[in-house]
């Protein structure tokens, strides 16, 4: 049997990355995935150009697949996405690639051949190597604090844009995750483990983009508001 795999990649105004960041992946994809893969550009609302340059490569290429929607939020693409997927492992990278390409395999081995539910890079546990400002590196690690201390998860690194999840997932957590936006990552997680779903967390190796779209302070506060939104839900479903 051959696995297929669905590597998605969400876009919001990136048509300065987007066809090098492709280019990179189908090399990689190619020489090092032994399974039958597409890519897909999940574009969430861009007004750059970039659509048509996802056009284009979706035209040039079989394995590439373009679709837009007219909302922003990188959570509603993921979820667009996976929903639409068929494939037996639906995974993401940010389209800067700022997580080395070369854990694409071991993020979807832990999943196809080590029967994890989950798998997820992280850029805190002991042997990770990270490249970022300072300022980006504190914020980081006290939200990861602040989300284990309020939710009681034990994984270390929640936003992470590096993730792979099985069929199971997609099917009876993808509906439970409220979030469209950044906390998606963070809401995927904490219900999968709460939800007895096996996760592999392992170090990666991760370069900050400079060009990068996120407003660390507002989507930080956003991610705050989404934590204590989420631990309601937990205690409700705990109490009922």
């Amino acid at each position: 049997m051959t696995y297929s795999v669905d590597l998605i990649i969400p876009v919001l105004n990136e048509v300065r990355v987007l066809e090098d960041s492709v280019a990179r992946l189908r090399r990689h994809l190619a020489s090092d995935v032994p399974y039958r893969w597409s890519i897909v550009i999940a574009d969430n609302g861009s007004v750059d150009g970039t659509g048509e340059v996802a056009k284009k490569l979706a035209a040039r290429y079989a394995d590439v697949r373009y679709f837009q929607i007219g909302e922003r939020g990188r959570g509603r693409a993921l979820r667009r996405a996976w929903e639409a997927s068929g494939a037996e492992v639906c995974c993401y990278t940010d389209v800067d690639l700022s997580t080395d390409i070369g854990y694409l395999r071991p993020l979807i081995d832990a999943v196809l051949v080590e029967g994890y539910d989950v798998a997820t890079g992280s850029r805190l546990l002991p042997g990770a190597r990270t490249k970022r400002s300072l300022r980006r590196g504190l914020i980081s690690r006290l939200y990861n604090l602040f989300v284990r201390a309020v939710l009681g998860t034990t994984f270390s690194d929640a936003q992470c844009g590096f993730k792979a999840v099985n069929r199971r997932v997609v099917e009876k957590l993808l509906p439970r995750i409220q979030d469209q936006g950044w906390f998606f990552d963070t809401e995927l997680l904490a219900l999968a483990e709460k939800s007895g779903y096996r996760i592999k967390e392992f170090p990666v190796k991760w370069d900050e983009d400079d060009d990068s779209r996120v407003k660390i302070i507002p989507t930080a506060w956003q991610n705050v508001k989404g934590i204590l939104r989420l631990r309601e839900s937990l205690n409700a479903i705990k109490t009922s």
